[in-house]
C-alpha cells in the first residue's frame, strides 16, 4: 500500500510595500525654505557633479527600516559619496529607480546632511531629525539659519558622530561675522555669511558659485561672445563695402588714356 506523500505547499510570497514618494503636502514654510534649498542643493551639485559615485539631492524621502514606510525623513539637503552602480540606479529617476532613497538598496545612509531652519520645522531639525540621523549613521550633520539664530540658536552649526553620538565641530567666527567651519565629508569650508550659506574650496582655492552666479557668468559670456561676432561682422562687412566702394571708383582713379603722353 502507497503512503500518501504531503500536499506540496506553494511559498508564500512577500507582500509589496510601497514606499511613497511624496506626502502630497507642500514643503513647510515654502515660500521661505524653497528659494533657499534650491540654492544649497544645487551650488553643492554643481561642486560634486564631476564625481561619478557621488550623489546630491534634497526633500527626497528616505527610509531606514526595511517593511515599514512610516520609518522615514525628509533632508533638505544630503550628500552621498561612494556609491555602486546598483546604488547609482537606485537613486536615478529611470524605470528601475524611484525618487526615494531606501537605505538598504543604496547600502549606505548619507554621508552629510543638512536641515535650513524655518519657523515650523526648528524643533523637528533639532530634536527629532537629529536622532534619526545618529541612529541609521550619518556621518555629518549640519543646521543652516538664515536669519542668524532666530530658528536654531544659532546661524550655522556642524556636528560628526563619534560613536553613535553627536559632537560639534569647531566653529569660528571672523571680524566680519561670518560663522564657518570645515566640513570633513565634503572637504569644504561652509560659511555663514549675511544669511547667505557659502562654500569655500581649500583645493582649487575658490569658492563654489551658486546657480545664479553661473548662469550670471554664462549670460556675460555669452553676451561677450556675442559682441566678439557682431565686431567680427562688422570688420567683414566693412571690408566687402570698401572693396566695392573701391571697384565703383576704379574708373575715376584710372588716368584719362593718352595722359602723361
Amino acid at each position: 500500500m502507497l503512503a500518501h506523500s504531503a500536499p506540496m505547499l506553494a511559498p508564500k510570497t512577500k507582500p509589496t510595500i510601497y514606499y511613497p514618494e511624496t506626502d502630497h503636502q507642500p514643503i513647510p514654510d515654502g515660500e521661505y525654505q524653497v528659494p533657499l534649498l534650491v540654492q544649497v542643493c544645487s551650488t553643492l551639485s554643481v561642486h560634486f557633479n564631476k564625481i561619478p559615485c557621488a550623489r546630491v539631492n534634497g526633500n527626497v524621502f528616505l527610509y531606514y527600516e526595511e517593511g515599514n514606510p512610516r520609518r522615514t525623513v525628509a533632508p533638505d539637503c544630503y550628500v552621498v559619496f561612494d556609491l555602486t552602480p546598483k546604488a547609482i540606479q537606485s537613486l536615478s529617476l529611470q524605470p528601475q529607480g524611484h525618487n526615494t532613497y531606501l537605505i538598504w538598496e543604496v547600502g549606505k545612509p548619507p554621508d552629510f546632511v543638512l536641515e535650513i531652519g524655518s519657523p515650523s520645522t526648528k524643533r523637528t531639525d533639532l530634536v527629532v531629525k537629529r536622532a534619526v540621523y545618529a541612529s541609521i549613521g550619518v556621518s555629518e550633520y549640519w543646521r543652516y539659519d538664515q536669519s542668524g539664530g532666530k530658528f536654531y540658536g544659532e546661524p550655522l552649526v556642524g556636528e560628526r558622530l563619534v560613536d553613535g553620538e553627536y559632537q560639534r565641530l569647531p566653529m569660528s567666527e571672523d571680524a566680519n561675522g561670518r560663522v564657518w567651519a570645515y566640513s570633513p565629508a565634503l572637504n569644504l569650508l561652509m560659511y555663514w555669511d549675511d544669511g547667505e550659506l557659502r562654500y569655500w574650496d581649500p583645493v582649487a582655492k575658490e569658492w563654489l558659485l551658486s546657480y545664479v552666479e553661473l548662469y550670471a557668468l554664462r549670460l556675460a559670456a555669452d553676451a561677450r561672445a556675442a559682441q566678439a561676432k557682431a565686431a567680427l561682422l562688422t570688420e567683414r562687412a566693412a571690408g566687402i563695402i570698401s572693396d566695392a566702394r573701391l571697384a565703383e571708383l576704379q574708373p575715376q582713379l584710372r588716368p584719362p588714356r593718352g595722359a602723361g603722353r
